[in-house]
């Protein structure tokens, strides 16, 4: 299995040429701190299948943001992240969930 991981987000986009579906997988993922600030850090996990050089691999890259802990930013990351993909390619589609597992049994 290769995972490849991109540390900025222009890479990551800049891959999604070799994708093999028109999907992209999302996920949130709370960061605990032991602050009692009412900020809450939010890690965005984003990932796709695609082919390199006639082998499955799986790019994935992430990105934090702070959130106040009543606001729901959520919604504004994912119609953000939507625009940027549909301006990439419009027939992409963001879709919650892990691809991990996809991967894991598409690969063997």
């Amino acid at each position: 299995m290769i995972v490849i991981f991109c540390d900025n987000i222009d890479d990551f986009i800049g891959f999604l040429e070799k994708r093999v579906m028109g999907e992209i997988f999302y996920e949130f993922k709370e960061i605990t701190s032991n602050s009692l600030s009412s900020k809450v850090d939010i890690e965005i996990i984003l990932h796709f299948l695609a082919k390199v050089e006639g082998t499955m691999a799986l790019y994935e890259t992430k990105q934090n943001i702070t959130k106040s802990s009543n606001s729901d930013i959520d919604k504004e990351v994912v119609k953000t992240l939507e625009k940027i993909f549909s301006s990439v390619d419009p027939s992409l589609s963001l879709i919650k969930g892990k691809i991990r597992e996809i991967f894991l049994s598409y690969s063997s």
